[in-house]
């Protein structure tokens, strides 16, 4: 798409506020409206998107927006109706149309125009943080896990993404961060130890600590340089990852030198030890730990959506 026709997008979506009518809706306008144009061609009759009775956008059932999303990888869902039952949906579509008709875009410009709605979506949804319930009943090992749960059903929507890898890393980050009065480094989490000339995730002393949901090779092999190197190596991992780490570390010959845990007992283990398992400190460590989390988060990755409310 030329440069002029992006800024024209984008000074339609800010002088119109089309995108502050509800959101879910005029998103869902933007994404149907420009598959209609991308099957259909240009010009568009907007009575021709109505449907019969004249009271709703045809295009704008949930089908066909999660159709046109399935088609970028995600499964979440942008909204249960589409849009179609929002009462501004009608004047969205007859807005979008005019605009489409003037601004008169190419069969590649149309598609690059798909593509702008879809990373608006995708903003929209990474807008959305993660939410804690802290239930004074409830172990501290089952909130952790809540948050996890949590991520592995967003991680699962989201094709190719490692965002249960990235929360569990900063959560350990966090916690390290505060037992040793920010004695830790620090990076984003889809950042490799070979690029930055780490021994690991976090180095403290003689200890490198590797944070990770699946064990590979790879990471063992880290581990084996970091004893050849005369570190301490820590492996920390959740579920079947246990297993596959003592595994590997077998296949490596170190089962007897690498210190594997379980990151959700880790975590948990030190809320405790925090708080000097003292009830009234127990929150108040948790969301020291917490807090820390999300200005990690808001330092080193770009999706804020990994936050947690």
């Amino acid at each position: 798409m030329s440069p002029n026709s992006k800024k024209r997008f984008n000074d339609f979506i800010e002088e119109s506020r089309f995108l502050t009518k509800g959101v879910k809706g005029p998103l869902a306008v933007g994404l149907t409206v420009t598959r209609y144009a991308v099957k259909n061609g240009l010009p568009i009759d907007p009575a021709s998107l109505l449907t019969e009775k004249g009271g709703q956008v045809a295009t704008l059932g949930k089908s066909q927006v999660q159709s046109i999303l399935s088609d970028y990888g995600i499964a979440q869902v942008l909204a249960e109706e589409g849009g179609r039952t929002s009462r501004g949906s009608i004047g969205n579509m007859q807005e979008y149309v005019a605009f489409l008709n003037e601004l008169n875009p190419n069969q590649d410009e149309l598609k690059d125009l798909e593509s702008l709605w879809v990373d608006k979506v995708k903003a929209f949804f990474a807008s959305k943080p993660l939410k804690l319930h802290f239930d004074p009943s409830k172990s501290m090992n089952t909130i952790i896990k809540d948050i996890l749960s949590q991520a592995e059903h967003r991680q699962k929507q989201i094709q190719g993404s490692t965002i249960v890898g990235a929360i569990l890393q900063h959560l350990i980050g966090a916690k390290l961060d505060i037992l040793t009065n920010g004695g830790v480094k620090h990076h984003g989490a889809n950042v490799a130890d070979e690029q930055s000339g780490r021994a690991g995730d976090f180095l403290i002393d003689d200890v490198s600590i590797h944070v990770t949901t699946f064990p590979s090779e790879a990471v063992m092999r880290k581990c084996a340089n970091n004893l050849g190197a005369g570190l301490r190596p820590i492996l920390l991992t959740i579920g079947k990852g246990m297993q596959i780490a003592e595994w590997q570390a077998e296949q490596f010959g170190i089962e007897d030198r690498i210190d594997i845990f379980d990151a959700e007992q880790f975590l948990a283990g030190n809320f405790y030890e925090l708080g000097s398992f003292a009830k009234s400190k127990r929150e108040v460590t948790a969301r020291a730990i917490f807090e820390k989390y999300n200005s990690l988060i808001e330092q080193y990755e770009t999706d804020q959506s990994l936050k947690i409310e």
